[in-house]
């Protein structure tokens, strides 16, 4: 049996070797299948007031120009189909990009994250959305400091300002600021993730990740249903 392609985005040398992909998929779909036994996982579905949150889909994650780069098309291409669904249907759009500043003092962690090696492209010209999102004028952009795009932001507020009952999630990466933000985000909205609108450059923690926030935080669905969903609200 020939193994399962591997996900169309991220890093080609941050790819599971071919002979493990198929095993660790399927023991995912065992885990997964052992916590919905269980009662976990169950759906929390698109309520009546829905808004979309595109994270960090910003040049230095979706080019080879900043440090934690790689090949997000896919991503891209599938936020773009989730953006026109949600415009089209009036709901609140937002994005995040990093909130860097040179003056703000070091922190505890600041030897795990790497430096830009690109002396070309300074942090600004990385934080700018990705061209492809064709983002509007009227459409939010928050520079968050931290992981979350709630951390260090008044995104909360926003949100609850709109009445907003539910928060779809695309952009990258699972492991970190879509976790993070799932994470912030359940104790107050229902969670939507779209399957392939996710992602980032190393596929083991991208599907660990993806398979945790189904379990807990979100319900994680094809795209296709998701704008078929947004249709309907529209």
């Amino acid at each position: 049996m020939a193994a399962p392609d591997p996900p169309p985005f991220g890093s080609p040398e941050l790819r599971l070797p071919d002979e493990l992909r198929g095993p660790l998929r399927e023991h995912l779909a065992f885990l997964r299948q052992h916590y919905l036994d269980a009662g976990w996982g169950k759906p929390v579905g698109l309520g009546p007031r829905p808004a979309l949150v595109v994270v960090d889909l910003a040049l230095g994650w979706t080019t080879s120009r900043g440090p934690m780069g790689s090949n997000l098309d896919a991503v891209v291409e599938a936020t773009v189909q989730v953006l026109a669904a949600a415009r089209a249907a009036g709901i609140p759009v937002f994005f995040t990009t990093s909130a860097h500043d040179p003056a703000n003092p070091p922190n505890a962690s600041a030897p795990k994250v790497p430096g830009a090696p690109d002396a070309a492209a300074s942090p600004a010209d990385l934080e700018e959305l990705d061209p492809r999102l064709e983002r509007r004028r009227d459409e939010k952009v928050i520079h968050k400091p931290y992981a979350s795009s709630f951390k260090g932001t008044n995104f909360h507020e926003m949100l609850a300002s709109l009445q907003v009952d539910t928060l779809i999630v695309t952009g990258c990466s699972t492991s970190h600021c879509i976790y993070a933000t799932c994470r912030d985000a359940k104790d107050s909205f229902r969670v939507i993730v779209p399957r392939e609108a996710v992602g980032e450059r190393c596929e083991l923690m991208h599907e660990v990740n993806l398979l945790d926030i189904e379990i807990d935080l979100a319900d994680v669905l094809p795209v296709e249903d998701v704008v078929a969903a947004l249709r309907a609200t529209a």
